[in-house]
């Protein structure tokens, strides 16, 4: 169990507590303050500068993305480090636990999605556009498929490995293999407008596709939201 001067330095961090024995009051203790979800959710294809979060989350203060940092790496969901040279600068990354938060927001996602109140017109960073993917996609109609995409959100880019039920997405590298797909557009819209909306491509002017037609549609068939829920 935690020591009870490490209980009392967390709670400090945080600032408010339930004092409640529910799993799922403990986990809004964690991660229920404002910003927290979506700050979290920019360290989940990898490590991000403190200038690189604010920059996705413009309503964000400096201030405020720093007390959510400190109470986060205070809980142990996200940790500090200097990358090797030479980039020498320091970084947010979450840790095991963090990264383990993916699934819990995936459900939340599939379920908050189902309202009649959610607005897909919204803006959505890249990042968040990629974890969408992850969520969206039914492992069950992937079958045999395998391939590689590139989506290219503004200026950055992710590499897609589809294979074995899961779409695997992390930032792209000189590494990486030459790409059976191409997405790739100044903003998210218009990726939701034929992932989810299924809109013809060729009314999509402002997203550019790559590849094969057939294997293009294959691959977009995958994915859709899921039903809205009763009125």
């Amino acid at each position: 169990m935690r020591s009870e001067s490490a209980t009392d330095s967390v709670k400090r961090a945080h600032g408010r507590w339930y004092g409640d024995a529910c799993g799922a009051a403990f986990a809004m203790e964690l991660i229920g303050e404002r910003w927290s979800l979506p700050i979290i959710r920019e360290m989940m294809l990898g490590p991000r500068r403190f200038s690189e979060i604010r920059a996705e989350l413009p309503g964000l203060s400096a201030k405020t993305l720093t007390e959510r940092l400190e109470s986060l790496e205070g809980t142990g969901i996200v940790a500090r480090e200097v990358l090797p040279p030479p980039a020498s600068v320091q970084v947010y990354r979450l840790t095991e636990w963090g990264l383990a938060l993916e699934p819990v927001m995936q459900e939340l996602g599939r379920w908050a999605v189902r309202s009649t109140l959610h607005d897909p017109t919204l803006p959505i960073t890249p990042v968040s556009l990629m974890l969408s993917l992850r969520t969206m996609i039914h492992p069950e109609r992937i079958g045999e498929l395998a391939l590689t995409v590139r989506f290219e959100v503004g200026v950055s880019k992710f590499t897609g490995r589809l294979g074995q039920g899961e779409l695997a997405i992390q930032p792209s590298s000189n590494g990486d293999p030459d790409p059976d797909l191409v997405f790739a557009a100044e903003g998210g819209f218009p990726f939701l407008g034929v992932f989810y909306g299924k809109w013809p491509r060729e009314e999509v002017q402002a997203l550019r596709i790559e590849g094969d037609p057939s294997l293009v549609q294959r691959f977009v068939d995958l994915f859709s939201l899921p039903p809205k829920c009763a009125s």
